[in-house]
């Protein structure tokens, strides 16, 4: 399970359910983060995730993108549609 940054030792565990919501993590944490959490969503048996970054200034999304193109097990990814965040989500296709 990918764990959000936390300043003490009370660390709380995420679900591997194919949603990452970067809200409660520093933007400084995506590189390790996601391609983490993408291998744990892997070995889950997901093969389309989506990554819940905001809408704001597209700094964040931005970097999102960044991490997901220098992964070999990303496919490809877009931005979300109706019901799937829109502009403030990416989802993701990984390779199987």
């Amino acid at each position: 399970m990918v764990e959000p940054p936390d300043e003490s030792s009370d660390a709380v565990e995420l679900p591997i359910d194919g949603t990452l919501d970067l809200h409660t993590f520093r933007p400084r944490d995506i590189g390790d983060l996601i391609p983490e959490w993408i291998d744990q969503c892997r070995a889950h048996g997901f093969l389309e995730v989506r990554i819940v970054h905001g809408k704001g200034v597209g700094a964040l999304r931005r970097g999102v993108h960044a991490v997901l193109d220098r992964l070999d097990t990303v496919q490809s990814y877009r931005s979300g549609g109706a019901g799937e965040g829109e502009w403030g989500a990416t989802i993701v296709t990984l390779k199987s």
